[in-house]
């Protein structure tokens, strides 16, 4: 099949170099000039494992073009796919700006009948105001052209994208009607063989499960933050817990590690407009408030603990982090933990060494100015704790997992780590 792919954010690149690695011609386009020109020339404006392979490959087969010009991209292209930032606003909801500039571009320049899919996250009923949107600008300029509209949500983890995407848990497609289903089937056959991985459902239904599932699964961390909290005060092992009960088949193992809180572009944003959507709708959702006040809370757990040992005064104090990153295997420090941190800590007085595998350039670009005087960025994990006073552990990078703790001994001032994702329970103590 031809495809066109409108965005080259995270989603955008993985998802367009994934359907050219099946043999569909993929267009990729995007309005940035220089990130377009940089793909073109192997640049990848983000790290994600294998992803700079796969698009390397396709462009060689000529599979995976990258471009500005819709039109081109539209006048070959059967399916469109809308994935394009959906960004928190200040009340919580989700900013459509560019969703509907996206509309207005397919509108203005689609030339015969074509299928519309909506993969980025959007609130409920979106995708059929975009339709609505587009069939107006067609019928003031009397074109006979027709859209369909569907809703086909991703659900990809940053440092295991293109696996998830290559092989799905399951494909969720929201239609109004049974030929888009059957051609989003076809498009998505060859990377399901099993077809109850295919869950056929209404437009708005799809809409809603993609922020469901972050809601679950944030909830399922901010519960167990929460449980971690209480017991530190209590004296009990929040690992052996986590052992006790994901044996429970009903519960399970995955996102109940206890941590210094979410963060990236999907959980803190995702749980925000849902809770945005239900008040427009006059429901007060207590529980997804909650979770949302405990993960707050939890990013500031670490910094307080360090207030806590060293006084608030931290003038003439300097601190070791290791991983800046929100989570592993990814260079994304959107809404990351580190951010609270060490803004927290230098506000105090305090300067940072830090080291990250991916994500220090991300993290010098989104840090305020202001800070970047009080930071040494390193060139490895040892150098980073060199003369300082204690190491902070944010991100559990594989390589922070068996430090040598007698080098560390050494080059620390004093012999305290802070441990954000208690991965050193057995090992060290703080």
């Amino acid at each position: 099949m031809n495809i066109t792919v409108i965005g080259t954010g995270y989603v955008g690149l993985v998802t367009g170099a994934c359907f050219s690695k099946m043999g569909n011609k993929v267009f990729c386009v995007d309005v940035d000039e220089s990130k377009i020109e940089g793909l073109k020339n192997g640049i990848l404006p983000i790290f994600e494992p294998n992803l700079g392979t796969l698009i390397k490959s396709g462009q060689e087969k000529g599979d995976l073009i990258f471009t500005t010009q819709i039109k081109e991209a539209l006048d070959e292209s059967d399916i469109i796919f809308i994935v394009v930032g959906t960004p928190m606003t200040e009340d919580g909801s989700a900013n459509l700006d560019y969703i509907f500039s996206a509309a207005s571009d397919i509108a203005n320049n689609i030339s015969h009948d074509s299928l519309v899919v909506i993969k980025s996250t959007v609130p409920i009923g979106t995708c059929f105001k975009v339709k609505e949107y587009i069939d107006d600008i067609l019928a003031k300029k009397n074109s006979r052209v027709k859209i369909e509209i569907a809703s086909n949500p991703e659900f990809l983890k940053e440092g295991r994208a293109i696996e998830d995407c290559m092989h799905p848990d399951r494909v969720v497609i929201g239609a109004e009607n049974y030929e888009v289903f059957e051609t989003l089937k076809d498009l998505y056959s060859s990377f399901i063989f099993n077809h109850d991985r295919f869950i056929l459902m209404d437009i708005k239904s799809s809409e809603m499960t993609k922020y469901v599932a972050n809601a679950m699964l944030a909830t399922k961390i901010s519960l167990m933050n929460e449980i971690a909290n209480i017991c530190e005060v209590t004296g009990a092992n929040i690992q052996q817990i986590r052992l006790g009960i994901g044996s429970d088949k009903r519960i399970g193992y995955d996102f109940i590690y206890a941590g210094c809180g979410y963060g990236g572009s999907c959980f803190p944003k995702d749980v925000q407009a849902l809770r945005n959507t239900a008040q427009v709708h006059g429901y007060e959702p207590r529980i997804l408030s909650n979770v949302e006040e405990v993960n707050l809370k939890q990013k500031k757990v670490l910094a307080n603990k360090v207030v806590g040992r060293f006084g608030s005064n931290l003038n003439g104090l300097t601190f070791g982090i290791w991983g800046l990153s929100f989570k592993p295997e990814t260079d994304d420090v959107r809404e990351a933990t580190s951010l609270v941190v060490i803004t927290s800590l230098i506000d105090s007085g305090a300067k940072i060494k830090t080291y990250d595998p991916e994500a220090m350039m991300e993290f010098k670009r989104t840090i305020e100015d202001k800070y970047l005087d009080s930071i040494e960025f390193c060139k490895n994990r040892y150098d980073a704790v060199e003369n300082c006073d204690a190491l902070i552990l944010i991100t559990e990078w594989k390589e922070f997992r068996n430090p040598d703790f007698e080098l560390l001994s050494d080059k620390l001032n004093e012999k305290v780590i802070f441990d954000g994702r208690n991965i050193y329970d057995k090992k060290i103590s703080n």
